[in-house]
């Protein structure tokens, strides 16, 4: 795959050049894949206000009170969870990950990319699912973080399938999709709307990436 990815616990400073608590992150080319922090609220809010958000991601629409409720109680528990398993016996079973998609330039968050099990596929139904502003669309940053993503995860668990889902009229998102090497497996209906599924073994991975190489 295309730039290097280096997964570790780095160091935030805090404004007064203390150093904090030690977070996870997947470093891609242009973007870094981190843990959400707290610091992190206003960011997360501010993306899912835009219409884009309201109509591909509803699930993430929320005020900012229940924003922070979920970012305290389990966004950032449940990243803790999954990432506490890893090292351990890699098996991630039903756990799920939300990291924040960090522009390197800027140390701004443009948004997130997450793996959680999906109900509506069938097992072994691990996604992945990302969300960038519109303010930084169309630049590559999704599927970095796409890529990165899913290195990590066929690498560093016991992951084998990985699935992805995205309306079948937008465009962006599927092709970032099918950049990422997944294969398409049809249409679905998801609460009365039209998704095209698609699906990435780990050995297809393995033998694209030896081709890029």
């Amino acid at each position: 795959m295309k730039g290097m990815i280096i997964m570790c616990k780095s160091e935030i400073m805090t404004p007064n050049n203390i150093k904090s608590k030690k977070v996870f992150t997947i470093d891609c080319k242009d973007v870094v894949l981190r843990e959400f922090q707290m610091e992190d609220l206003d960011a997360i809010y501010n993306i899912t206000l835009q219409p884009e958000i309201e109509e591909f991601l509803p699930d993430w629409i929320a005020t900012k009170e229940q924003r922070r409720e979920w970012l305290v109680k389990y966004e950032i528990k449940e990243n803790k969870e999954f990432l506490d398993s890893v090292p351990n016996i890699a098996n991630i079973r039903n756990r799920v990950l939300r990291l924040g998609v960090i522009l390197k330039d800027t140390n701004e968050l443009i948004g997130w990319i997450t793996s959680g099990l999906k109900e509506e596929l069938p097992p072994p139904n691990r996604e992945i699912g990302y969300a960038i502003s519109k303010d930084y669309t169309c630049k590559g940053y999704a599927t970095q973080a796409a890529e990165g993503l899913i290195k990590y995860l066929f690498e560093n668990t016991n992951t084998k399938v990985l699935n992805a889902t995205a309306l079948t009229y937008n465009k962006p998102s599927n092709k970032v999709i099918q950049k990422c090497g997944f294969r398409l497996m049809g249409t679905m209906n998801i609460e009365g709307k039209d998704f095209y599924y698609y699906k990435l073994n780990k050995s297809d991975w393995e033998n694209k990436s030896k081709e890029v190489k």
